[in-house]
């Protein structure tokens, strides 16, 4: 195979994505699919505040707005915020570690396969028969009652994408403590590598208790198992612990990742080393050992007791402390740094004030007899969000500025970028700091609508303005990258100019197997180094040798289309003939294609020595 890529149709670039291995591209295709559900997750958000908008309003009826709603937490948690961030650590931590690629590459595209093939399931519903309708929770009391299949598609959708979310985190464990490069002891690892570290950990041990409560929803709704069922000897409350054993680290499986690219744009644009590298690696181990001692704050008005709540409180304050830390340590990494506002800068510096507001009120609902109050109103709405739109999507939209050029070798037009980053954080702001109040006078959240002359008239309708802002920044966020698509005006290595991690060393787009020779990495911030010392490339720890490099396989795709197939079964089996033979087919096509996989003898293709010398003076194009 030819390191020197030629100009392909559209049909030889979509079998090319549908059977590629390479993490660059799998991480694009997750940040694709992710951005495709984050603007379905939007448009449900935007439904949500048309009909608040108004008292009395009947833009949709309630039950529709039930769906909505669901939808929406649904989407943007699990179909969204999760896969962008998986897809940026398969882009950026094989780079930024030295390694040509993941531990596991045929699993990585295996995961994104089932988290995309499970998030089309779930949003099939819509079109057959009802979505889910008993919240983005879906506490097992309502959930177990549902009278049509949206909670059955629920249930088969999150459990396929989960399976997928599972690899990932196994995958980039095993890539990261197997596959560094020479040199990139534990302590030299950028903070978006060890973040991605604690995240897979996370994932690792949280994901497990999801799985289980999902199997056991599924036994109950299609198999008429009675787990959940409380005049059967069943507890719903069982659900509720599974759910947030799982739900609160996965609150930290979204922030963390949000933290390491903060901590890269902040060193990479204040021209300094990140301040406090050690003590803000021991605060991302601590958050996420925190992380697993938290979740029954979830729980403070279930009647756990005085002794249960008290445990949990204490816990809950506790881990501000650690995420204080890196608070701190970001603004002293500032602190007499050169400060270039970028679009990737701004987000960072808008993000301190924004998420630590939604911290504070983390540190109010974490007191257990106040959250009786707070508990079930709008304050939570606008706690969760200003910790999740002011940390995870902030982080998102800037790591889409950074890391734009790096993936595709253009560069986001930056005009553009800082009128959708007012528009979206004016709109934030907007839509969420209101529902504090909105909350503290009464507001319950979950109702489809509110009556006039209560005093939240207003503040629902600066809600609902602040919304249509985000909406017209997600605009121009789109535009901008096809109109920069479309001019096509290619970069170098380093476009910020700043780069100091090994990733900025490589060509944009780097070549499939990223690195010629493996990197001999001298430090922290090895590239940064490297330039200190008047050198445009990194010392290699190798001599040019032949690369094996792993070969597409097109199984991923079956062997998840396959458990999509069966879930269809599964899900209609009591209503018609054809549910067990879709079931059966959808399962043979899944095993099968593992079967096929386990009897093909790949053993990858080799770069020849030869190809990578002649490229050394005239640079390689991918």
């Amino acid at each position: 195979m030819s390191t020197i890529a030629q100009k392909r149709g559209f049909g030889a670039t979509l079998w090319d994505y549908m059977t590629t291995v390479d993490h660059k591209k799998i991480g694009i295709l997750y940040i694709a699919g992710g951005g495709f559900f984050f603007l379905l997750g939007g448009i449900e958000a935007l439904i949500i505040r048309i009909q608040l908008a108004l008292p009395n309003n009947g833009f949709v009826s309630a039950q529709v707005f039930n769906e909505v709603m669901t939808m929406h937490g649904t989407t943007m948690i699990f179909l969204a915020a999760m896969p962008i961030l998986i897809g940026l650590m398969n882009l950026i931590m094989p780079l930024q570690i030295g390694a040509r690629d993941v531990a596991f590459p045929f699993l990585n595209a295996l995961g994104f396969w089932l988290f995309f093939l499970g998030g089309l399931l779930l949003n099939t519903s819509w079109f057959l028969g009802g979505a889910p309708d008993a919240g983005w929770t879906s506490y097992a009391s309502l959930a177990i009652n549902s009278p049509h299949h949206g909670v059955d598609f629920y249930v088969t959708g999150i459990q396929i994408s989960g399976f997928g979310t599972l690899m990932g985190g196994i995958n980039f464990l095993v890539t990261i403590i197997n596959m560094r490069a020479p040199g990139m002891t534990y302590m030299r690892m950028p903070m978006f590598t060890w973040t991605t570290f604690v995240v897979s950990a996370l994932i690792l041990f949280a994901f497990p208790p999801l799985t289980v409560a999902l199997f056991l929803l599924t036994f109950d709704r299609l198999f008429d198992a009675k787990f959940f069922e409380v005049a059967m000897g069943g507890n719903t409350i069982i659900w509720e612990h599974f759910f947030w054993i799982f739900g609160h680290p996965e609150v930290y499986i979204l922030i963390l990742p949000s933290f390491g690219i903060f901590s890269e744009i902040f060193a990479t644009f204040s021209r300094k080393r990140l301040f406090g590298y050690s003590s803000m690696v021991f605060a991302t181990v601590l958050i996420g050992f925190f992380g697993f001692m938290v979740w029954a704050h979830h729980m403070f008005t279930v009647g756990l007791g005085n002794i249960a709540n008290a445990i949990f409180a204490v816990a809950s304050m506790a881990i501000g402390v650690p995420t204080g830390i890196k608070i701190f340590n970001w603004i002293f990494t500032m602190w007499g740094g050169s400060v270039k506002f970028t679009t990737p800068m701004l987000y960072a510096a808008a993000f301190i004030p924004s998420f630590v507001m939604g911290g504070v009120t983390g540190i109010m609902v974490a007191v257990a007899p106040a959250d009786y109050q707070f508990h079930d109103t709008y304050f939570v709405v606008a706690h969760f969000h200003y910790v999740i739109v002011g940390g995870v999507v902030l982080a998102i939209l800037a790591a889409v500025h950074f890391y734009w050029p790096k993936m595709f070798g253009t560069m986001l037009n930056e005009t553009l970028g800082k009128i959708e980053f007012v528009l979206f954080v004016v709109g934030f702001h907007l839509t969420f700091f209101i529902q504090h109040f909105l909350g503290l006078m009464g507001m319950p959240r979950r109702i489809a609508t509110f009556l006039p002359d209560q005093g939240l008239d207003l503040g629902n309708l600066i809600s609902s303005i602040g919304a249509a802002f985000m909406a017209v920044a997600v605009l121009i966020l789109l535009y901008n990258i096809i109109s920069t698509q479309v001019k096509n005006v290619r970069v170098g290595n380093d476009p910020w100019g700043d780069g100091r991690t090994l990733e900025w060393s490589l060509p944009s787009p780097p070549p499939f197997y990223n690195f010629k020779q493996l990197p001999l990495v001298r430090g922290i911030d090895t590239f940064w180094i490297e330039k200190m010392e008047g050198k445009k490339e990194v010392t290699p720890a190798e001599p040019i040798n032949d690369i094996h490099m792993p070969n597409g396989s097109i199984f991923p795709f079956f062997i998840s289309l396959g458990f999509m197939i069966a879930s269809y079964g599964a899900i209609f089996r009591n209503d018609h003939g054809w549910g067990d033979p879709v079931l059966i087919i959808g399962l043979i096509v899944a095993f099968g294609s593992m079967l096929l996989r386990s009897l093909k003898d790949d053993h990858g293709f080799h770069i020849p020595k030869s190809e990578l010398v002649d490229e050394k003076d005239k640079g390689v194009k991918a």
